[in-house]
């Protein structure tokens, strides 16, 4: 059975009352590409109400992952540390430089291109690994709206990962949103993942930490509902071809030489298109 969790418990007194009792730090994760418009405020939120307000996050840290544009300075701007990356090297490989340059006991990601942020995508996550025993990965689920119209967005979710879910992975077909961006999991959890470089690498983590610590470990949190930038239809075929991968490879389907860490899945952006690469699966 999942354990599915409401925001809502979690108030950030409550939160940071728990993290202290367990002695803990929280590292919040946001690899960014190409995010000026939106970072800024994603960071200054988590900054002014989860670090100043209340002590519920202990480092935020953006990765900019070679972006063109001033994602860095805003970010630096809204209160994050910034790492900047030489080069672009892809969603995965973003997140896998996240983990080894933050030192929190919980590690939440969350993607830096969200219009309505707010601290309840943090509370949210990070209240179920302090409440409950047990818990390897708490991944997000909330309502994503296409243009305004209900039921619409997450298209590659929808059309691709959870089909592929219901025939290879039976056990995890009871999340709305495998592909979230915003998940959190303990330290010693995700050091023991292969990060997949690119946009698979969602897909990739959810698999192998139910594989590793058992379907009943993955929880799922509501954070209400998500809006951001959505991407048009034909952007979303090099992001598809990434999952159906991943989800193949991991299944046997596919040897590892068809699919390796790093491996490039279509020429332009660092997944395969020219877009920012948060917006992969709207």
């Amino acid at each position: 059975m999942l354990r599915r969790f409401e925001w809502r418990v979690f108030s950030p007194a409550s939160v940071a009352a728990a993290k202290a009792a367990r002695d803990v730090r929280v590292s919040v994760c946001i690899p960014a590409f190409n995010e000026q418009p939106t970072v800024g405020d994603v960071v200054n939120c988590i900054r002014a109400d989860l670090m100043e307000r209340a002590l519920v996050v202990d480092e935020l840290l953006v990765i900019d992952d070679g972006s063109t544009d001033a994602t860095a300075k805003e970010a630096e701007a809204g209160g994050a540390v910034v790492l900047s990356l030489p080069s672009t090297s892809g969603k995965g490989a973003a997140m896998r430089h996240g983990l080894h340059a933050t030192s929190g006991d919980i590690v939440v990601y969350c993607d830096a291109d969200i219009y309505d942020f707010s601290a309840r995508f943090i509370l949210g996550l990070v209240g179920p690994l302090l409440a409950e025993p047990g818990i390897a990965l708490v991944k997000a689920a909330y309502r994503r709206p296409l243009e305004a119209q209900e039921g619409e967005g997450g298209r590659v979710t929808e059309l691709v990962a959870k089909p592929l879910i219901r025939l290879l992975f039976p056990e995890l077909v009871l999340l709305r949103q495998p592909l979230a961006g915003e998940a959190a999991s303990w330290r010693h959890v995700l050091a023991d993942l292969d990060f997949e470089a690119g946009y698979g690498v969602e897909l990739g983590m959810l698999i192998d930490i139910a594989r590793r610590h058992g379907p009943q470990a993955v929880a799922e949190a509501d954070l209400g509902e998500r809006r951001h930038r959505n991407r048009p239809l034909a952007e979303l075929a090099p992001q598809a071809e990434t999952v159906i991968r991943v989800a193949l490879q991991r299944a046997g389907l596919l040897g590892n030489a068809t699919l390796r860490p790093g491996q490039p899945v279509a020429k332009g952006s660092p997944n395969g298109s020219d877009g920012s690469y948060s917006r992969e699966l709207s």
